[in-house]
């Protein structure tokens, strides 16, 4: 993993062995690009690429691939999300050249949050590649400068590949299988699932120790504050994947209504200041759903500011 394929620095920092720091800002459901900005200029020094998510909960928003372009004007690093529930094969390779022809660095390949869970329920679902699949055309297209038709690529993509991963889905045993498929279809950085259940993610990423994946890609642990007793509950019974121990929630209520949010920020800087010392952690994406303006105070108290130059 020592040869450079992209001009990022996400990619640079993590190679060189630093621990990689990433966050993410959903777009607007609008066309002010204000928006995306802010949140940018709120991290953009305290982090080492941003995440555009891309019509997340799939509710329709400015696309993933202008802000990119909004954040990387003002000097910010992004991380390009796509995923295949909306486009197929033609639509993913075309929107793959859009981002190179802009030099974005980096893309997180994902299938998506179902359709149903949206504003356009009846929205056809299109899957034509999964997101497997997407990691593989990426590289194709990349390390192949082709076309998946087999035609040659004018200027072929240089863009460092990632894949989600989640520690916590059941059945439990196939999660470091899983993983090891995405990596062999050319992953090379993985961002996980939040993390609040740390032994049970430390179990995982033990075993993909012991499988030798973490020598062939980059294992970002994901760490989502939590704002109030109210958001761990939901969180542990309403969202699909999620593992929130009881002890989290007991320990947010335990505080007065008005002390949880800071609370939450504790308990996740206590969590990643754990994580940094699990061999095979190589980097942490902080994802502070709408609440951006905490990702410095969780960087710093992390001990991962300043960030390394490089």
């Amino acid at each position: 993993m020592s040869e450079f394929v992209s001009a990022g620095r996400l990619e640079r920092v993590m190679k060189a062995g630093h621990l990689g720091v990433t966050s993410e800002c959903g777009p607007p459901r609008g066309t002010d690009p204000e928006e995306v900005r802010k949140k940018g200029m709120l991290i953009k020094d305290y982090v080492d690429a941003i995440n555009v998510t891309d019509n997340q909960t799939a509710m329709t928003r400015m696309s993933s691939l202008a802000a990119c372009v909004h954040l990387k004007l003002l000097g910010i690093e992004p991380v390009l999300q796509m995923v295949t529930r909306d486009r197929n094969r033609v639509a993913l390779q075309s929107d793959i050249l859009g981002a190179a022809s802009f030099d974005i660095p980096n893309m997180l390949c994902l299938s998506g949050d179902h359709q149903s869970f949206g504003d356009c329920a009846q929205g056809q679902n299109v899957h034509d590649l999964d997101s497997m699949q997407l990691v593989q055309t990426v590289r194709h297209m990349r390390d192949e400068g082709k076309f998946l038709g087999g035609d040659d690529i004018k200027r072929p993509p240089k863009i460092f590949v990632g894949a989600a991963a989640n520690p916590f889905a059941d059945p439990f045993e196939i999660r470091v299988p899983r993983l090891a498929k995405k990596i062999a279809c050319g992953a090379e950085f993985i961002q996980t699932q939040c993390i609040y259940n740390i032994d049970k993610f430390k179990e995982w990423i033990r075993r993909a120790v012991d499988r030798g994946l973490t020598e062939k890609t980059f294992i970002m642990a994901g760490m989502t504050p939590m704002k109030s007793v109210g958001m761990a509950k939901y969180m542990k019974k309403k969202v699909p994947g999620m593992d929130v121990p009881d002890e989290i929630i007991a320990r947010l209520a335990g505080v007065e209504k008005g002390k949880q949010a800071q609370e939450g920020i504790d308990i996740c800087v206590e969590h990643i200041q754990e994580l940094k010392e699990v061999t095979g952690v190589a980097g942490f994406h902080i994802m502070a759903i709408e609440w951006e303006e905490k990702v410095p105070e969780i960087v710093e108290r992390s001990g991962l500011y300043p960030r390394p130059e490089i």
